[in-house]
């Protein structure tokens, strides 16, 4: 285990200072853990488990805290979910090659990036919010859930931008929305990859890196956006998943 420590402590570090920083402004941080571990040798097949145990750990205290502010409407919330949990599970059991699975993660991370860039730009801090439309509610949390499967993120990173530019509520329970869904969907996607008989992981370093996002998202949690603002967080992050993105993308398309 101290070896393991020693040879991936940069990884454990960078898990941890993510986990600060996202558990802060109330996310978990699946796109910069995938991010982070596309630069290693682990096996593609471990990344996306990784990153959604972790999602797991860091987001689940962003939900409780927003359960005991109250900004949780499972009403509204529940649409949202009903197909994003299924297809989240089958997206996670779908057996994918390692260069299809590469090539997805460059291009989601690289829509992510572009998102988180300019997403000031079209979230709204008013505090109305339009009827919830069922159709779209189902379509939208479906879509974003079943490729959140696929690649192992939570989606929170595509749905509370969208939530925010269709005035959905208000910020503070589109971000408890947005830890909901995160929360479902990664547990969805882990068990559909823990159910596919190909499913491995190398749980000494995964345990290592959960007590390490354990620790971040609690200090995270505590500090609430006192030292560090959204949209700091938005542009550093876009900046690194940017980056990795167009790494991974040229390597595996060219």
């Amino acid at each position: 285990m101290i070896e393991i420590f020693i040879d991936n402590w940069y990884i454990i570090l960078l898990f941890f200072t993510i986990a600060i920083l996202y558990a802060s402004v109330g996310f978990g941080g699946g796109s910069s853990y995938l991010a982070i571990l596309a630069l290693t040798d682990i096996a593609y097949t471990e990344m996306r488990a990784t990153s959604l145990l972790c999602n797991i750990l860091v987001v689940s205290g962003n939900v409780l805290l927003y359960h005991q502010q109250k900004n949780i409407d499972f009403k509204k919330i529940i649409p949202l979910v009903i197909l994003s949990i299924p297809l989240a599970y089958f997206g996670g059991y779908l057996k994918i090659t390692q260069n299809f699975f590469f090539i997805l993660l460059g291009f989601i991370l690289l829509i992510a990036s572009i998102i988180m860039w300019i997403s000031k730009k079209i979230v709204s801090d008013k505090e109305i919010s339009t009827k919830p439309n069922l159709k779209k509610n189902l379509l939208y949390g479906g879509f974003i859930g079943f490729i959140s499967g696929m690649v192992g993120i939570g989606g929170g990173i595509f749905l509370a931008p969208l939530l925010h530019l269709t005035n959905w509520d208000s910020p503070k329970k589109i971000a408890a929305t947005a830890s909901i869904f995160i929360l479902v969907n990664s547990l969805a996607g882990l068990g559909g990859q823990i159910s596919n008989p190909d499913f491995s992981l190398n749980w000494n370093l995964t345990f290592i890196l959960l007590v390490s996002v354990f620790i971040g998202g609690q200090i995270g949690n505590r500090i609430s956006s006192k030292f560090f603002t959204p949209n700091f967080l938005k542009k550093a992050t876009a900046i690194l998943i940017a980056f990795v993105s167009l790494r991974i993308l040229w390597k595996n398309l060219l």
